[in-house]
């Protein structure tokens, strides 16, 4: 952790998806991790298998557990991350809305992986929430969302998959996320960081192309492309313009 602090300002977190945080280990994180900032994301429990009779004591004890990042000013947000087969319809939005309720006070950051939720209704009520509405760099596949770039809180949440359309489907995530962005492609990522960031305080670019450690080597590449545009020109933005590798989702 310590060596990943020393070159980059913020992590997002994904073990929380798969088992929950305590909020022991999240201290402990801290200790070596220098002024690391971190996202964490939400468990499976608030997205993917949603018990309609225990979701909510799920979120008593994941609130809990972040709380020690919460409480020093070292949690930038909560990213919740709803799978391709969350539909745009009534439970969902239903079950949506509780949960940011249940959030409320918490920076959240929603990813939607269905193109269903790409529809002014979302975005207006995103606004009135002051969620992040997740931007995303996905292949290009029909049902997956489009290039969106919304300012709906003062965070903006951009986060770059890569572009494996071939394994996208049918795969394990590690054959999905195998994906090395080239040069040009970081500087296209570039301009939209350029006009996301107009509209937003501020911003975590997050890689999420985890396998064989692209996720680094894509990053490192594009803050020099943000160093050369004037991006990061002076601590205050580099600050704003947290730059990270991901770990798998």
């Amino acid at each position: 952790m310590a060596l990943y602090a020393a070159a980059f300002p913020t992590v997002e977190l994904n073990f929380s998806y798969y088992t929950m945080p305590t909020a022991e280990q999240l201290r402990r994180m801290m200790e070596t991790a220098g002024n690391l900032t971190f996202s964490i994301k939400a468990p499976q429990s608030l997205t993917h298998k949603v018990d309609p009779y225990k979701w909510q004591d799920e979120a008593k004890t994941y609130l809990a557990a972040i709380e020690p990042l919460r409480e020093v000013g070292r949690l930038e947000a909560v990213l919740f991350q709803f799978p391709y087969s969350y539909h745009y319809e009534t439970e969902n939005r239903r079950h949506l809305a509780n949960v940011l309720d249940a959030f409320s006070g918490i920076p959240s950051a929603v990813e939607f992986r269905n193109n269903d939720w790409n529809n002014s209704r979302v975005i207006d009520e995103f606004k009135k929430r002051k969620a992040a509405y997740v931007s995303t760099d996905l292949p290009d596949i029909k049902g997956l969302p489009p290039v969106l770039d919304v300012s709906t809180s003062p965070l903006a949440y951009f986060r770059l998959h890569g572009r494996n359309a071939e394994k996208w489907w049918g795969s394990d995530g590690r054959a999905r996320y195998d994906y090395l962005y080239s040069d040009k492609e970081l500087e296209g990522a570039a301009e939209r960081i350029k006009r996301i960031v107009v509209k937003a305080d501020r911003i975590l670019v997050l890689f999420n192309n985890h396998a064989r450690a692209q996720a680094v080597k894509n990053a490192l590449t594009l803050i020099k492309i943000l160093e050369k545009a004037g991006l990061l020109g002076d601590e205050e933005m580099k600050d704003e313009m947290s730059t990270a590798g991901d770990r798998p989702s």
